[in-house]
């Protein structure tokens, strides 16, 4: 109505058509929609049906309700998931073609050997109750499941290594970033959570076993699907994974290592969880086969209780990563101010008016208002060298003071590492000194701070000293594969 309004004045006021009418935009929209290219698959999926047109569906469809089960509440609405990724491959078309011309390659002889490799990405959504208007009642959570083509290779029947035709160059905008599923589900119940993303995911399973043959610069070709589920947060990756909620001993997502060990030994960690390997846990976890008691099975399977229910790549998050931490700091600039190294155990109300000295400097010197949850423009502000200097001033001790300078120092080097898109192009000698910055960092963290690293850390501290080279080495890059795209384009849905 409010579109309509414009056009109407806007049409009156000066006799030209600048806007369109609305029935002309639903029909261009609609060409623009999953649904309106031809396709076919090679075997054809199983239980998915071979129509090419079908553009949004009912959430819930692909589930066939038995008598018992209760039917899910909930209003959700997707794009059948091979229908969706043609439609972002023909998005693509042009930078395909053009790719492949780029790289010398005879168009015509291209017809096979295209992989294309998908972040996925999803994440909940608190509070999107409708403001105002009398729309039909629905849980105030919704959830957001979105995926982004990465990049396109082709490798050639007679040559031996791939060629990348294209990269999505902004993988984190919201732009490439493509919504699959939108569902009012709280992200916490994992029921009918599960239940929503159970089609989904099936599909996904039977793209992986097959090839897809679609007409590009006006030739069929053939396209393999990899699929890399790298945009969850730490909560969503517990719960998709069968692992314990975040505040269990078991404080990671990539190796076994549990609080205590982590606190211990900061540094020295590798990756060893796995999809698989999960599931096998959770096979022993659900049968027990040496008659152990619950702890001594809990710390068999290290953690994982439930069935992993969906696939996700083990990284860090890097949006994530970068709130965590800078909580960590505040709080740490916070024992700083209160001098807790010489008092271990001050009372709630000096840790209050140490709080408020901190966050009057905060706003005072840096215009930095104070926030109920961390968010991710308050951590980049928070963790600088600029906002250091400014608590410094509150921080009694010259030599407290320096040590709180080199931890922010040693950070800054380190973050570039796991924010970059292409570290290695970006900022290679940041990435060469990781490891031994992070030793450092944590040498720092043991020594000085040890009255709040005895025996705990938080999760993403952990990750940020272990992980973080090992993650690149794998996949060349932390920060593409992030879920700030899902993120940003949350804005969008909430409207």
């Amino acid at each position: 109505s409010q579109y309509h309004k414009m056009y109407r004045t806007v049409k009156a006021t000066s006799g030209r058509q600048i806007f369109q009418p609305l029935h002309t935009l639903r029909a261009a929209e609609k060409e623009l929609l999953p649904g309106f290219h031809q396709f076919e698959w090679q075997p054809a999926l199983k239980n998915v049906s071979e129509s090419y047109n079908v553009g949004i569906i009912n959430g819930l469809s692909g589930w066939t309700s038995s008598l018992d089960d209760s039917p899910a509440d909930t209003i959700t609405r997707r794009f059948r998931y091979d229908v969706a990724l043609v439609a972002a491959l023909k998005d693509l078309e042009e930078d395909i073609m053009e790719g492949l011309r780029d790289t010398g390659m005879e168009d015509s002889a291209c017809t096979l050997g295209f992989r294309v490799m998908i972040k996925e990405c999803c994440d909940g959504m608190g509070d999107v109750s409708e403001k105002h208007g009398g729309g039909p009642a629905v849980p105030e959570k919704a959830v957001r499941f979105s995926f982004t083509v990465m990049s396109v290779s082709i490798q050639a029947e007679d040559e031996q290594e791939e060629v990348t035709i294209f990269t999505e160059p902004k993988p984190n905008s919201e732009l490439s970033c493509k919504p699959l599923c939108l569902m009012f589900v709280d992200e916490s119940d994992h029921e009918t959570l599960t239940a929503v993303l159970g089609p989904i995911v099936a599909e996904r399973n039977a793209m992986k076993e097959s090839r897809l043959i679609l007409s590009m610069g006006g030739m069929p070709r053939s396209f393999r699907f990899h699929f890399r589920g790298t945009g969850y947060d730490e909560k969503m990756v517990r719960e998709m994974e069968g692992l314990e909620a975040s505040g269990s001993t078991y404080i990671c997502t990539l190796c076994d290592s549990t609080r205590a060990e982590a606190a211990q030994n900061m540094v020295l960690h590798s990756i060893t969880r796995s999809h698989d390997e999960n599931l096998e846990r959770y096979e022993i976890w659900r049968t027990n086969p040496f008659s152990e008691s619950v702890d001594e099975l809990r710390d068999r399977v290290k953690g994982v209780s439930a069935k992993p229910f969906l696939e996700t790549q083990p990284t860090l998050d890097a949006l994530h990563c970068d709130i965590g931490n800078a909580t960590e700091f505040y709080k740490i600039f916070q024992d700083e101010i209160g001098e807790v190294y010489k008092n271990p155990n001050p009372s709630k109300e000096e840790r209050r008016s140490w709080r408020a000295a901190l966050d009057k400097q905060l706003r005072k010197k840096m215009k930095l208002k104070p926030v109920m949850r961390m968010n991710g423009n308050y951590a980049r502000r928070l963790m600088t060298m600029e906002a250091t200097e400014v608590v410094c001033e509150l921080v009694p001790s010259e030599e407290r003071r320096e040590v709180l300078r080199e931890l922010m120092r040693l950070y800054l080097q380190m973050k570039p590492v796991w924010r970059a898109t292409c570290p290695a192009k970006e900022c290679p000698d940041q990435l060469c000194r990781y490891s031994f910055n992070s030793q450092r960092f944590a040498d720092l963290l043991s020594a000085t701070f040890k009255y709040r690293y005895n025996g705990k850390i938080t999760n993403y501290l952990h990750k940020t000293l272990a992980h973080v080279p090992e993650i690149i080495e794998r996949d060349g890059s932390i920060g593409a594969w992030a879920s700030e795209g899902n993120e940003s384009a949350n804005k969008l849905f909430r409207r």
